[in-house]
């Protein structure tokens, strides 16, 4: 056996805050995770059991079948709204690229300063727009 050396604890209340900031994440995290397969599962479970039933025993009216394809893309439509709900990031992220979601204060970013930001090299001293296009 190699003897260790005893490495340096975190103070009791930093530990404590550490730990739970971290659990107040992953509590989060797996909150939104539940909610988004939940849904997922309760919108298209039934489109699926129901192909697998029409597959099998042709007897699914096609009304009903519609109604459960839809079902299913009715969840399509909530992820985007559940995204921002739940996920910080997301919302900033999204307030920064739609008219309806910025912030009166965030200003939009242009076409020119993306690529420019995209692009390794930092802003000219020469180069206008007229030269770039």
């Amino acid at each position: 056996q190699v003897p260790r050396a005893p490495s340096q604890p975190l103070a009791g209340s930093e530990s404590r805050r550490f730990t739970n900031k971290h659990s107040k994440k992953a509590l989060k995290a797996s909150l939104t995770l539940g909610i988004l397969l939940g849904m997922f599962f309760v919108a298209w479970l039934p489109f699926f059991v129901t192909n697998v039933a029409q597959a099998v025993c042709d007897c699914v009216p096609a009304g009903f079948f519609d109604v459960l394809t839809w079902l299913g893309y009715c969840n399509s439509t909530m992820n985007p709204i559940i995204y921002p709900l739940f996920m910080r990031d997301f919302k900033r992220a999204m307030g920064k690229f739609l008219p309806c979601c910025r912030r009166p204060a965030e200003p939009r970013p242009s076409a020119i300063s993306l690529s420019m930001r995209n692009s390794n090299s930092g802003p000219r001293a020469a180069t206008s727009l007229k030269n770039v296009l």
